[in-house]
């Protein structure tokens, strides 16, 4: 039987200060970030762009994945508590963070970035769609080490028993998201984007892959206690990424008839 490894969620204290892996998630999902781009910029894959564009795209994506991530969190989520109690929405340390909201943002910050920089705004998406998922892997990975959001109970062999929930063994669902939202996702798209595809086409398979991925996975997550049921017995995730798979059909469809075989 496995058990979870109850991780200190802690990975360094200096007297006061702390250091949570959860944190150091994201310092690893940003590293990731800026070293792919700067890879493919140096490979000639996207001609006319500069690693000092990568700089400036971490710079706003920083800032529009925490504060998007947030306030989905807030509005997706918890809206009543949080309009009750509205000091909280800025103790980040508390945990709290929703992707959607978090992409949401990050398109906030492509369109500012697409004005500033004079480039077709599914030009900068096409660019980024491949470096995001590995980043996504080292945060599922993050979730895995507090031990937040486990799955459904389960009589498979991997099932894993979570201590502080209770004894029942359960899907590893953060492992989960993390071999598929993460490391197959990224697989595919680096793969794709190897050659040269119509404007859209990455985006919109980044977008089928993350949202059928996390629709699948949704089935054996736990839901959020605190939601009350949804219709047709979805969760919140499966709901805010069925929007995105259908964008993303679109999208490809679009692509393709619009600009055929021509390059991004």
């Amino acid at each position: 039987m496995l058990v979870h490894p109850q991780f200190d969620p802690v990975a360094l204290s200096i007297g006061p200060f702390a250091i949570h892996w959860y944190g150091v998630m994201y310092l690893l999902a940003f590293a990731i970030f800026l070293a792919l781009g700067k890879y493919r910029i140096k490979k000639g894959r996207h001609p006319g762009w500069y690693t000092r564009d990568i700089d400036d795209m971490l710079f706003y994506g920083v800032f529009a994945i925490i504060v998007g991530g947030r306030l989905g969190y807030v509005l997706f989520y918890k809206p009543a508590y949080y309009f009750s109690n509205p000091l909280e929405i800025f103790q980040l340390w508390h945990g709290g963070m929703s992707f959607h909201g978090g992409f949401i943002g990050v398109l906030v910050a492509v369109t500012f970035l697409a004005w500033r920089k004079k480039r077709p705004w599914l030009e900068i998406t096409d660019f980024v769609a491949p470096l995001v998922p590995l980043g996504l892997a080292a945060g599922r990975l993050g979730n895995f080490i507090n031990g937040e959001l486990w799955g459904r109970s389960t009589n498979l062999p991997w099932g894993m028993i979570f201590p502080q929930v209770d004894d029942l063994p359960r899907h590893p669902s953060q492992l989960y998201q993390f071999a598929l939202e993460g490391v197959l996702l990224f697989v595919i798209l680096w793969w794709f984007s190897a050659r040269p595809k119509p404007r859209g086409a990455i985006s919109g398979l980044f977008l089928i892959g993350y949202g059928s991925f996390r629709f699948l996975v949704e089935f054996v997550r736990q839901p959020d206690s605190f939601l009350p049921p949804l219709a047709l017995g979805l969760s919140m995730g499966q709901w805010l990424s069925l929007p995105m798979v259908i964008t993303g059909v679109a999208l490809m469809v679009w692509a393709y008839r619009k600009n055929g075989s021509s390059t991004r």
